[in-house]
């Protein structure tokens, strides 16, 4: 007989689920108002940072990613915030100092954060464990993450031994993370099944729609034993997002796994953001269950991220061929999972070798850095030719690659020192500098010209540089 056990809901309507679909645009504006209706859902944890929304932030939105962060606090008071952490790449896409990843952490705590899901694209430990340890000395709830993917060195046995050298780094729950949804439903209860008897934390399975199988992965896993699913309100739920939350709420309505969430207050939550979604356009490409996913493995982002670049080239016909060209990189580069930052890195080589006509005639840095080990050890090794061809006879290298990372948080402050408001600016930089300055710059702009219209009204002009 099975007891009652009631699975707990993560909704990732303020990250992934916008992420996935309009490539984080979603302004803090189209979240204050319906922020404390979401807190009073019950929801597990409400996932609102981390992922693409910093860079997203400056980069296009022309807002302050840690002043959402606060704004979301003060509305959500009930609700754990999450967020999700490349690991020792943080929110950018490359290696990050300890002392940068130390600060960036402990202020994502202070500024609000309560759960930080940590992974790393190539599932090395190494470059979890600094952003782990100063999680867990920040008093954050830390949950360790499982990259899934399928390759001939991935199985069930592999992510169980990963998961527990997860736990004996003092993690708090694990997440298997499926960002390409390839989990299938049979094969999630068999995984969640064997960590359940070597493993004691909760367990979280977080998917994506892209192949169409995530909402019945999801139940097969809940039976298996899972506490925690990651789902999105509908409006922008299923394509490349996460299966709908009302949907799920619905389905263990009534049976040992009720969520007991109430199902009139989600849909006044749907009505808000039905609204939102129509301000933007949604390609199709995301919205479509893609089959292809289960032959090429490649996620919806990434499907259209080689659309573009294609587009750029004038070579968009050229699809198919880059498709059955991003398996035999993959395959080349030791089976990586194709999540970022290896998913871009992965991508754009097999591009170039299509437009080229010549397989790794042209190299791209990432990729030579990425054979050097500078991005952490590879589930298998790397097929000896193309190691050749693209570093000779350079050996890899066998320490963690943040060990070889000069500290940069002074030089950071010295460079932006002009343009710091606070100590978070200085973190802000030192991921995206240049965009940082851009964002900086625009800010003090907006400054001056507050300043100078009061100047108007008052007959006296002051001006404060910061």
């Amino acid at each position: 007989m099975i007891k009652n056990r009631k699975v707990g809901i993560t909704d990732t309507i303020l990250r992934d689920a916008h992420q996935s679909l309009i490539a984080t645009r979603m302004k803090t504006d189209e979240m204050l108002p319906i922020a404390e209706k979401l807190d009073e859902v019950g929801f597990h944890s409400l996932e609102v940072w981390g992922g693409a929304t910093f860079d997203s932030c400056i980069r296009y939105l022309n807002e302050d990613p840690w002043i959402r962060l606060r704004m979301l606090k003060e509305k959500i008071k009930k609700t754990p915030l999450q967020m999700l952490l490349r690991g020792q790449n943080l929110l950018g896409y490359r290696h990050y100092p300890d002392d940068v990843v130390e600060l960036f952490v402990k202020k994502s705590v202070e500024n609000g954060i309560d759960i930080i899901r940590i992974f790393d694209a190539l599932n090395d430990i190494r470059n979890m464990k600094k952003s782990i340890e100063v999680a867990k000395k920040s008093g954050a709830h830390v949950q360790g993450t499982v990259v899934y993917t399928i390759s001939p060195v991935h199985n069930n046995e592999y992510f169980v031994s990963l998961a527990k050298d997860l736990v004996e780094l003092g993690i708090d729950s694990l997440c298997i993370k499926d960002m390409a949804g390839l989990l299938t439903p049979y094969n999630a209860f068999d995984l969640v099944t064997k960590l359940k008897e070597q493993i004691s934390v909760p367990i979280q399975i977080h998917s994506h729609y892209t192949s169409g199988m995530a909402s019945m992965t999801y139940l097969k896993a809940i039976e298996a034993g899972a506490d925690v699913i990651d789902t999105a309100m509908s409006p922008f739920a299923l394509g490349t997002s996460q299966p709908p939350t009302e949907t799920m709420v619905a389905v263990l309505k009534g049976t040992p796994y009720d969520t007991n969430l109430d199902m009139e207050l989600l849909s006044e939550i749907a009505e808000h953001f039905k609204k939102v979604r129509s301000n933007y356009k949604i390609d199709s490409v995301v919205t479509m269950v893609d089959t292809a996913v289960l032959n090429y493995q490649i996620p919806g982002g990434m499907l259209s991220n080689l659309t573009s670049q294609l587009k750029e080239q004038n070579a968009l016909h050229k699809l198919p061929e880059v498709l059955k060209e991003v398996p035999r990189v993959r395959e080349d580069l030791g089976y990586p999972p194709l999540v970022t930052p290896t998913s871009q890195i992965v991508g754009t080589q097999a591009v170039i070798n299509v437009i080229t006509g010549e397989r790794y005639k042209v190299v791209i840095n990432e990729v030579k850095n990425y054979v050097r080990g500078l991005y952490g050890k590879p589930p298998a090794p790397i097929n000896p030719e193309i190691k050749k061809k693209i570093i000779g006879d350079e050996e890899m290298i066998e320490c963690r690659p943040a060990d070889l990372l000069e500290p940069e948080l002074e030089k950071a402050y010295k460079e932006a020192g002009y343009y710091l408001e606070k100590e978070e600016d200085v973190l802000t930089y030192a991921l995206f500098p240049q965009i940082a300055i851009k964002f900086f710059q625009e800010r003090q702009a907006k400054k001056y010209q507050f300043d100078h219209n009061l100047a108007g009204e008052n007959d006296k002009f002051k001006y404060y540089p910061v």
